[in-house]
C-alpha cells in the first residue's frame, strides 16, 4: 500500500530534515509497520493531505514554521470549507498523533511542540439512530429459501445479534465460528484486537441452515455467487435492493450495531459486558450509541424511583 503523499505545490519533498512531506510520510509508514489497519492508514492519509493542503495556503513548509495559530487557523479553515464537527476533530486527532510522534521520534532541540497549547475542538454528542426493527423485519421478509435468501437472512440476523462492525462480520471464517455456543472469534477488530462475539439460537439456526445449502470448498462464512468472500460493498448492495423490495429506506450498516447496543441496554445487559462486545476501548466511545428516548428513561425511573420504592 503506498502511504506517501504526492502533492503539487509550494510544499516538495526536498530532503531538508524538517520538511513536512518528508515526516508525514515517515509518520505513515511508521503507522503502517505498527500493524494498523489499511482503513487507518487511509484515513491518517485523508487528514493529512487536507493539513498539506492548508499549509501550502500558508506557505509553511517545515514542521519548525508551525504555531499555534496555524493549527487553530486549519480548523477554521476546515469548517470553511464545509466539513462538520466530527470531521474536524478527527482531523485533530491526526494532527495531535503525527505530532506527538515526530516529537519523540526526533526529539528536536529547542522545538515546542504546538499542539500542546491547542485545545481539541468541540464536538456536539449528537444520538446515532439504530436500525428500525420494522424495517428490519420486512427486509428480512423478502428472504426466500434460495441460497443467498438464506444467506441474506443469516446475515441480516448475524449483524443484529453480534454488534460487529461490517468489515469484521465480512472477515470472519467458517472456523471462527462455534454452531453449538455461539461464539464467534473476531480475529482482528479496531486496532487489531481480538474478541469473541456471540450469535443466539435463532442466527446459530439461520447459519445452520445456510451453510447446508453451500458446496464450494471457500473458507469464508459469506460468500458471493462467483464463490469469492463477500465484500462491503456486495453486502451494501444486497441491503439497498432487499430494501427496495420490501419498500423501505435501506438502513445504514453500522445501524444494525446501534440496534445491537440500544437492545442489548434495554434488556439490562451490563455496560461493561456491552463494551467488551462491542469491542470499544472506553465507555466514552458508546455515549452515542446509548442515548436512549424519553421511554426508556420513564421507564429506568418506574424502575429505580426513590419515593416509590422507599416511601
Amino acid at each position: 500500500m503506498d502511504t506517501t503523499i504526492q502533492k503539487q505545490g509550494t510544499i516538495t519533498k526536498t530532503g531538508v530534515d524538517s520538511y513536512l512531506l518528508t515526516w508525514i510520510d515517515a509518520f505513515l509508514i511508521e503507522r503502517k509497520s505498527r500493524g494498523q489497519s489499511r482503513g487507518t492508514i487511509k484515513f491518517y492519509k485523508r487528514c493529512m493531505t487536507l493539513f498539506v493542503t492548508f499549509c501550502e495556503t500558508q506557505a509553511i513548509k517545515e514542521i519548525t514554521q508551525i504555531e499555534p495559530k496555524d493549527i487553530r487557523q486549519f480548523f477554521l479553515w476546515l469548517e470553511q470549507t464545509k466539513h462538520n464537527p466530527g470531521g474536524v476533530h478527527a482531523a485533530y486527532r491526526t494532527l495531535r498523533a503525527f505530532l506527538y510522534w515526530f516529537e519523540d521520534e526526533v526529539e528536536p532541540d529547542g522545538w515546542k511542540n504546538p499542539i500542546r497549547k491547542v485545545h481539541a475542538p468541540k464536538v456536539a454528542i449528537e444520538p446515532l439512530e439504530p436500525a428500525d426493527i420494522k424495517d428490519v423485519r420486512k427486509i428480512i421478509s423478502t428472504c426466500d429459501n434460495s441460497l443467498f435468501g438464506v444467506r441474506d437472512k443469516a446475515i441480516l440476523l448475524a449483524l443484529m445479534d453480534t454488534g460487529a462492525r461490517a468489515s469484521e462480520l465480512l472477515n470472519i471464517n467458517l472456523d471462527d465460528i462455534n454452531q453449538a455456543t455461539g461464539a464467534v472469534l473476531i480475529r482482528a477488530g479496531k486496532g487489531g484486537k481480538p474478541r469473541t462475539v456471540f450469535v443466539g439460537k435463532k442466527s446459530r439456526k439461520a447459519i445452520r441452515a445456510y451453510l447446508r445449502m453451500r458446496t464450494d470448498d471457500n473458507g469464508a462464512l459469506w460468500i458471493t455467487k462467483d464463490g469469492e468472500r463477500l465484500t462491503y460493498g456486495g453486502l451494501r448492495s444486497m441491503l439497498r435492493r432487499r430494501s427496495d423490495t420490501a419498500k423501505v429506506d435501506a438502513p445504514a450498516i453500522h445501524s444494525f450495531r446501534r440496534l445491537f447496543a440500544l437492545t442489548m441496554l434495554r434488556n439490562d445487559v451490563d455496560i461493561f459486558s456491552l463494551q467488551r462486545l462491542l469491542g470499544h476501548s472506553d465507555l466514552q466511545v458508546m455515549r452515542r450509541y446509548l442515548a436512549q428516548s424519553d421511554k426508556d428513561t420513564e421507564l429506568a425511573h418506574r424502575k429505580g424511583a426513590p419515593v416509590d420504592n422507599l416511601i
